[in-house]
């Protein structure tokens, strides 16, 4: 890929301090449209405080988040998903009772007026954008109206990845997405992502699954006690190099 495309994100000397501890110390990362950068690194490397930096769940001690070149500072998540960065956790927050359409605008629901007056949940404009969305992704699910408690954990994947994907998310922070599944069901989610890079999506990819790591990603950075341990490009390193990363080796 070009360097001299802009970067979708960039992170320039990132620091997160939580009293004395130093979980995170000049941190700098640049996505750009289309790829994919793995975070790997073994519990309390720093992962999760990084995520939270950037999606606005934590502010940042020092360093600069930036979007498209524009410096950007969130006070909430939510702030962070109206410029376009989604972050899908393990957990998914799905509503199991809901349809796709219901999960893709929980809390956004759109209305329409009976008799120009008693509004009503417009329940064909969410069901035409679940049937478009997931087309995009290219996932086909023949049960549009069934509650999402009926779906597999691929199926669910795919369910969080369309709600920030409607929402024009541009950026898409997925924590573990292929953690407690079975092999097929990995191969959807990395299938998925496959679909988002030919979108022009920047993926940040936190996975323990080096395999998934290796098949997804364009490049893997390395944290290690808080502080960057290597970069490399997926094309140009092996598992074993990673590994050693990861430990100090």
């Amino acid at each position: 890929m070009s360097e001299a495309v802009q970067p979708l994100l960039e992170v320039q000397n990132l620091s997160k301090h939580f009293g004395a501890v130093r979980a995170l110390s000049d941190f700098s990362m640049q996505i750009r449209p289309g790829e994919v950068v793995a975070l790997a690194g073994d519990n309390g490397a720093g992962k999760t405080t990084l995520i939270k930096a950037i999606s606005g769940v934590y502010k940042p001690t020092a360093g600069e988040i930036r979007l498209k070149g524009e410096p950007v500072s969130f006070s909430t998540p939510q702030e962070a998903r109206d410029k376009g960065i989604e972050t899908i956790y393990q957990d998914l927050a799905l509503a199991d009772n809901l349809t796709i359409g219901g999960n893709i605008f929980l809390g956004r629901e759109p209305m329409r007026r009976i008799l120009g007056v008693l509004p009503v949940l417009d329940r064909p404009k969410m069901a035409q954008a679940a049937r478009e969305t997931m087309a995009l992704l290219d996932f086909h699910v023949s049960r549009m109206e069934a509650p999402v408690s009926n779906f597999s954990g691929g199926q669910r994947q795919a369910v969080a990845i369309g709600r920030a994907v409607y929402w024009n998310a541009q950026i898409l922070i997925m924590d573990e997405p292929t953690a407690a599944l079975g092999v097929p069901e990995q191969r959807k989610v990395i299938s998925l992502i496959h679909q988002l890079k030919a979108q022009g999506r920047g993926v940040i990819f936190i996975s323990h699954n080096l395999q998934d790591i290796f098949a997804v990603s364009d490049r893997i950075v390395v944290l290690r006690r808080g502080v960057t341990a290597g970069e490399r490009k997926i094309s140009e390193t092996t598992h074993d190099e990673v590994v050693k990363l990861m430990v100090g080796g």
